[in-house]
């Protein structure tokens, strides 16, 4: 048995907040705006894992009006979300992810991106794929205001 699931977030970018992508720290004038650390690709895999599972969305499991996630690391999410998966006998057959982005570009900082999501999605490097694309100066991506990700998740009765 397969499940599949999509998820998709957008943060505004501003100045003073670091960026992070799928845990790792990109050097940015530019960060993401958000209650926790607004990584936007670790949020999107989280929507993606819980559609799959029709458990909800990432906000259902932890609200952003709740003081004790401000500044949280994602990752703590997405480890949440993976034990979510295990318990009802699941594991991740591939990722596939897209992080739109104008600046900068993310192809130095990809096989880290990977490595950290292999780990805590409990998978190999293989099974998982993060593309980036600009916004071609077009919408809030490409002036530089926003960044956004898209996931999809297979997953695999073990």
């Amino acid at each position: 048995m397969h499940r599949i699931g999509i998820g998709s977030d957008i943060h505004r970018l501003v100045e003073g907040r670091p960026l992070v992508i799928g845990g790792v720290k990109i050097d940015s004038e530019l960060g993401a705006e958000g209650h926790s650390d607004a990584d936007v690709l670790c949020h999107a895999l989280c929507d993606a894992i819980l559609g799959a599972l029709a458990l909800g969305d990432l906000g259902k499991h932890f609200p952003s009006d709740e003081e004790r996630w401000r500044n949280a690391e994602s990752f703590i999410f997405l480890r949440y979300v993976v034990g979510l998966m295990k318990e009802r006998g699941f594991s991740i057959s591939n990722v596939d992810s897209t992080v739109h982005l104008e600046k900068p570009k993310l192809r130095p900082y990809t096989d880290d991106i990977k490595r950290g999501l292999a780990e805590v999605l409990e998978t190999e490097t293989n099974c998982i794929s993060v593309k980036a694309k600009t916004g071609e100066g077009v919408d809030a991506v490409g002036e530089r205001r926003a960044i956004r990700a898209d996931a999809t998740v297979l997953l695999a009765k073990v």
